[in-house]
């Protein structure tokens, strides 16, 4: 269905795309795979007529194509379902849906059509609880990535491309989304498949395709038979063992943070919890379970009833009072979150503690430029220009440098949502090591992942949410994916 051989994309000072091919069928799943900064993102927006390329050719059905614009990629046959959402939040669902291809009657929208249409679609998605008429601003992120994948199915694509569609979504909800896939493959549809989970690219996908460094360096490998070892040395250029570090090394001291009968009426209710130095503590549930929430009570940033206390003292709510007292967060959508996209790498990195770049009230800009770089090269962050704007790297060196901030001062409690979502194998071992090395340093940390794997193996304990309930708080050690997944779906405390 689609041939794209030798794609060349070149910015100012970078060569994303370097000769990239990639061939995909009708009616499979076909997974582009690297790292962050391989071009995935890159080539995907070429595809989506977001960037011409310089060089290259796409061929669509037989016949040379040049999608000049989203609209052009549209017409052709072409959907994108982007990682970080291109959603209006204040317009509503069904809006967003058929937003640029409008049920109209006589040049006048007509809504009552345009809302039983997203209805329908919705519906087949699985989702028929998500109303039409709701702003999408309110919405969860794992019911706004619903709603994009929505807006793909609303025109007669052919080519879906679908950008970490996973990374928001309960493990219910991925199996919901598996099921969509197949339904569209029967179909004839053609899916590019862009995840950093290589669990799944062995349930859903047919071939793989790996980038690095903007070269494409496998073609149409098969997913099931290929081992992940050699997928993961494709990606990276060398072996990386996908483990978690040992939590040997570390002890934990004295309690750094205790929650009292936190509460916030209909997310979650009398959660009470500690967090000593040094100690990794897991917060594991689905997708609206009120984990993030919690994160964003203890931080200051949610209204709660109950006590959070840092080294015994009860803290001021608010997130300025928070930050002062040794606390820091990276949130789960670090775009709205977290990141001002328009300033630089160093800035963002330096963000939580300007003070201390300060003297008599003029920042040390070259001692701020200095730290900041320490940082990304200790992180890997790329393309390796702490001065780039940071909207321009893709979303896993995005999350790097959100993390990168709190490990700038003296802080005594990370709290980490989602701190690996949309970041590469290769870096996840990074991550995993930094995590690991901070808690060694006496941080104590509390963290929410969507992926149990990824609680068990980096947390000392786990608390089980359902529903806005603790349900279990135990050690990691005497848990197992099966057992945890078990109390979140079923409801049984252990």
């Amino acid at each position: 269905m689609l041939v794209m051989k030798g794609i060349v994309k070149q910015f100012p000072g970078v060569r994303a795309l370097d000769g990239v091919d990639l061939d995909v069928r009708a009616g499979e799943v076909h997974c582009l795979l690297g790292q962050n900064g391989a071009g995935k993102s890159t080539l995907i927006k070429v595809l989506a007529g977001a960037h011409q390329p310089d060089e290259g050719t796409i061929v669509f059905n037989g016949k040379e194509v040049r999608p000049g614009s989203p609209i052009d990629a549209i017409r052709l046959g072409f959907a994108t379902i982007y990682q970080e959402l291109d959603l209006v939040d204040g317009l509503s669902v069904a809006e967003n849906i058929y937003l640029g291809h409008e049920h109209s009657t006589f040049g006048f929208v007509n809504r009552a059509a345009v809302r039983a249409a997203a209805s329908e679609v919705l519906t087949r998605l699985g989702h028929p609880e998500i109303r039409p008429s709701v702003e999408v601003g309110r919405l969860s992120p794992a019911a706004k990535q619903v709603v994009s994948m929505a807006r793909a199915l609303s025109h007669d694509a052919r080519l879906i491309i679908m950008d970490e569609p996973s990374a928001a979504l309960a493990h219910d909800e991925v199996a919901n989304l598996f099921r969509i896939i197949r339904e569209l493959t029967a179909e004839g549809v053609a899916v590019v498949y862009i995840s950093h989970r290589l669990e799944e690219i062995r349930e859903i996908g047919d071939r793989v395709t790996v980038l690095k460094d903007g070269r494409t360096v496998a073609v149409g490998l098969p997913a099931r038979e290929t081992p992940t070892g050699q997928i993961v040395s494709l990606m990276t250029g060398r072996n990386v063992e996908y483990v978690f570090p040992p939590k040997t090394g570390r002890s934990a001291g004295e309690e750094v943070l205790k929650v009292e009968n936190l509460t916030a009426p209909g997310v979650f209710a009398d959660v009470s919890f500690s967090v000593r130095a040094g100690e990794i503590v897991g917060l594991a549930g689905l997708v609206g379970s009120g984990r993030s929430e919690i994160l964003e009570a203890v931080y200051g940033a949610r209204s709660a009833s109950g006590r959070v206390l840092l080294d015994g003292t009860p803290v001021r709510r608010g997130v300025v009072g928070t930050v002062r007292r040794g606390m820091g967060l990276a949130p789960e959508e670090r775009k709205a979150q977290a990141l001002l996209l328009d300033q630089s790498v160093t800035a963002n990195i330096t963000l939580g503690t300007l003070p201390e770049f300060a003297k008599f009230g003029w920042l040390d800009r070259k001692r701020e430029r200095s730290e900041a770089k320490r940082l990304a090269e200790m992180l890997d962050i790329r393309p390796p220009d702490p001065e780039r704007p940071i909207r321009t790297l893709s979303g896993g060196n995005q999350q790097k440098a959100v993390l990168a901030r709190w490990l700038l001062g003296g802080r005594k409690l990370l709290l980490l949502d989602e701190p690996t979502r949309g970041v590469d194998v290769g870096a996840r071992a990074e991550l995993y090591a930094v995590i690991h090395d901070l808690a060694k340093q006496g941080i104590g940390v509390l963290l929410v992942s969507s992926e149990v794997p990824e609680v068990l193996g980096l947390a000392d304990r786990v608390l089980v949410l359902r529903e806005g309930t603790v349900i279990h708080q135990g050690e990691a050690a005497e848990l197992d994916e099966h057992r945890v997944l078990d109390m979140i779906m079923n409801g049984r405390a252990a």
